[in-house]
């Protein structure tokens, strides 16, 4: 089991700039992935980033070269940074670990408000 808890959610404003974090915790050995998805307000959960055990990463295009997702392993810790943020960007933000036994597990999700 992986226990996933995400912080850093909050209100800003267009063009601002938040920080996104993702603890894990339990059989942190069996992490192969960790990433983000979001869900906005009536529709679905989209992928945002992903990034391996060794730092290879993946961005959905909406956010390519805005957003950037790094990886704590000492700490055991994900982040999203995302830079010019606009309206479009506000959700719910999911954290979920694949495990290389492949089982997928998610946060509780953290809210992101970007609005003047």
């Amino acid at each position: 089991q992986v226990q996933l808890v995400e912080s850093g959610g909050g209100l800003v404003q267009p063009g601002g700039s938040r920080r996104l974090s993702c603890a894990a915790s339990g059989s942190i050995f069996s992490i192969y992935t960790m990433g983000w998805y979001r869900q906005a307000p009536g529709k679905q959960r989209e992928f945002v980033a992903a990034i391996t055990d060794r730092g290879s990463t993946n961005y959905a295009d909406s956010v390519k070269d805005r957003f950037t997702i790094s990886r704590d392993n000492t700490k055991n810790t994900t982040y999203l940074q995302m830079n010019n943020l606009r309206p479009g960007d506000t959700g719910v933000y999911y954290c979920y670990s694949n495990t290389r036994g492949g089982n997928v597990y998610w946060g509780q999700g953290t809210q992101v408000t970007v609005s003047s």
